[in-house]
């Protein structure tokens, strides 16, 4: 172990200015302070001694305080510094983005945000009459729309804006507050519409309610000393309009059924409307313009499409006939209590349908009020059978296949057992003793059975030739028109065909049309014997003004000219002939061929047989055929359901009034009417 030192002995010396008393070595202090002692300036005169310095050894050899050193500043600056230049760089980076990088996806977002896009709706084209008449055409209307961003608290200064509004445009737009206030509420929606194609009238009533809003929203403000920031806005300074257009039909519920109507989407929902929509919509145009506030800025441009209008369509329709042909049946189903009834004009020599009235019908103007079951037409959608005036086209067939003759006698007893059935006629009766011509005179059931078996050697042959008739004529196929929702009723095959309906089809039960191929029968028999399709669609005319006729109709031949001929001649016993069941339907002046029909009816909703189908078909003048008129009431429940007397008079009423509409002149020579009964032994 080293020896132990003693302690050191620690001389005081001057202590150096400023250094906090730490000692020196004393060779260098006694040269500090001669240095000193040459550089300090002589003594005041005064005398006043010296104010010790701080750091000094006081008097009595006191320790001078320990002063506290301060740190270097230096780290820490750099250390702001650094942190001030990584957020700048962090600034220009991102500006530097803004600007360059993604300018063009900002400046569309931008432009997204400040321009607006609204769809300008094409005019729908007019649907006229044959004559130009306008039966569907568009007016002026008003999209009501609105910015829902100024209905807000901030923007609009009142919490409840949007029930407010509501509250005010429900009566006027007819809908629901809650609905409406809905609309008003979408906090990310700039424009939403609140309802569609509003007439002049409506917008002028939101119109004016806005302007006496908005003077008392001036008031209030002024009130504040001009102070808008705290007064509340107009509760509707956020409703607007677009400009649009409405359908409206001229002439009420007038061939409602054929012209069907517009949806609330603007597009067809039914007849005409529906099933050339496409060419009746044109083509929608579009505008974009900057929007500020909800409000258009014209000043800052906009860009548009413009719209191209829809085509107009030329029905073959005669308003005048239409009219009467509608009148006569909406009668006539009132006062029979009936569930429907339809009557077809058509033009016999070309296939044009002249009128297609149904009852009852709807108003397209005002659908709310419509009856669903009444929308479509029922002449072309309702199937049924014919009953008699389908026995046209058996008899038809056994002139054509030369099976019989008008004269042919025909020994009709009051009840025929075939198969598993026992036949008769609408009365009883004694046995008759018919000519051919008789038989379709008198409508006999039995003698048309007794007739049509001639058709082939066996009862299955007879059934195949009488098939191939059917077809001819368009039964089981479609009429050519493309109408939505049409029936081609049913036909079935004649190796299908029952044992019952070997012998009810040939006198119109068993088998289904619809109005308009029952009365295309009767006008392929005034044609002489040639089918043409029947049309609906005259033409068209573009938005150039140019026409377009339609498409020629399709023609084929079902029998021979002879055969409509002697045809011709045997209706005209149904009207002509005392006996015939069809007097009701003659006229003053004019030979008239037709056929009574009373069938068994359907019913649609069970299944089952339920009240009768009356029908009258016929075409005029007989001599020289120009007008074919079909009429059928289905379901009559008061009064008479025979079709010669409910159907006879409105076949009256209608073709007599188209004959005189179309200035058709009065029969030239009377008809050689053809024998109708013979005695036996004879």
């Amino acid at each position: 172990m080293p020896p132990e030192q003693p302690p050191r002995r620690r001389v005081p010396g001057p202590a150096r200015s400023g250094s906090g008393g730490r000692p020196r070595p004393a060779s260098r202090n006694a040269e500090r302070s001669a240095d000193r002692s040459s550089q300090r300036p002589a003594p005041r005169p005064s005398g006043r001694p010296r104010r010790p310095v701080q750091g000094r050894p006081r008097p009595g050899g006191a320790r001078p305080p320990h002063r506290i050193r301060l740190g270097n500043h230096r780290p820490r600056l750099r250390l702001v510094s650094l942190g001030l230049t990584l957020v700048m760089l962090v600034f220009v980076v991102r500006l530097l983005q803004v600007q360059a990088v993604d300018a063009s996806a900002y400046t569309a977002k931008a432009e997204k945000n400040r321009f607006t896009s609204v769809t300008l709706a094409a005019e729908r084209g007019d649907i006229t009459d044959r004559a130009g008449v306008a039966l569907a055409t568009s007016v002026d209307a008003h999209d009501i729309t609105a910015d829902p961003k100024m209905f807000t608290p901030e923007d609009s200064n009142v919490p409840d804006a949007p029930e407010q509004a509501a509250a005010l445009l429900a009566p006027i737009l007819d809908k629901e507050p809650e609905t409406l206030a809905k609309q008003l509420s979408a906090p990310k929606s700039r424009f939403t519409v609140l309802a569609h194609r509003q007439t002049p009238q409506v917008w002028n009533q939101i119109s004016d309610l806005k302007s006496v809003l908005a003077e008392k929203a001036e008031k209030a403000r002024t009130a504040k000393g001009g102070k808008g920031d705290e007064a509340p806005a107009s509760v509707l300074a956020g409703v607007f309009q677009e400009p649009s257009s409405k359908r409206v039909y001229p002439n009420g519920d007038l061939a409602a059924g054929i012209l069907g109507y517009v949806n609330a989407a603007g597009h067809g929902g039914g007849g005409v409307e529906s099933m050339l929509d496409k060419k009746l919509s044109g083509q929608d145009g579009e505008i974009t313009y900057a929007h500020s506030g909800g409000r258009r800025v014209p000043t800052a441009g906009s860009k548009e499409t413009p719209a191209v209008p829809g085509t107009d369509i030329e029905l073959t329709i005669d308003r005048d006939i239409q009219w009467a042909a509608q009148r006569a049946i909406s009668d006539q189903v009132t006062e029979s209590k009936a569930d429907r009834g339809y009557v077809i004009v058509q033009n016999t020599r070309t296939g044009e349908v002249l009128a297609m009235a149904n009852a009852p019908g709807f108003d397209p103007n005002d659908l709310s009020q419509a009856d669903g079951t009444s929308m479509g037409n029922a002449a072309l959608q309702d199937a049924f059978e014919p009953g008699s005036t389908s026995k046209v086209m058996s008899m038809a067939a056994v002139l054509e296949e030369q099976a019989a003759v008008p004269g042919t006698h025909v020994t009709v007893p009051n009840r025929l057992h075939r198969g598993d059935r026992l036949f008769k006629d609408d009365i009883d009766h004694p046995t008759w003793y018919l000519t051919l011509n008789g038989v379709l005179a008198k409508s006999s059931n039995i003698g048309t059975i007794l007739a049509t078996g001639q058709l082939g050697r066996t009862q299955p042959q007879a059934n195949q030739v009488l098939h191939s008739y059917l077809r001819k004529f368009g039964i089981g196929s479609p009429t050519g028109l493309d109408y939505p929702g049409e029936t081609q009723g049913i036909l079935a095959d004649p190796k299908d065909w029952s044992t019952s309906q070997q012998y009810t089809i040939p006198f119109g039960q068993g088998l289904s049309v619809n109005a308009m191929q029952a009365a295309s029968v009767y006008s392929t028999i005034a044609n002489g014997g040639v089918r043409i399709e029947p049309t609906l669609i005259r033409g068209t005319q573009g938005p150039d003004g140019r026409f377009t006729p339609a498409t020629a109709p399709k023609k084929t031949r079902v029998v021979s000219e002879k055969t409509a001929k002697t045809l011709s001649t045997m209706l005209e016993s149904v009207v002509g002939d005392e006996a015939g069941t069809g007097t009701k339907a003659r006229i003053p002046g004019y030979r008239v061929a037709g056929k009574t029909g009373t069938a068994n009816r359907v019913d649609p909703e069970t299944g089952r047989y339920k009240g009768y189908t009356a029908s009258f078909a016929g075409f005029a003048p007989a001599d020289d055929p120009q007008i074919t008129v079909y009429c059928a009431i289905q379901n009559p429940t008061k009064g008479s359901y025979f079709g010669g007397q409910i159907c006879g008079p409105i076949y009256k009423e209608v073709m007599e009034f188209a004959l005189k509409s179309l200035q058709v002149p009065p029969t030239g020579k009377k008809s050689d009417p053809l024998p109708v009964e013979f005695k036996p032994g004879e």
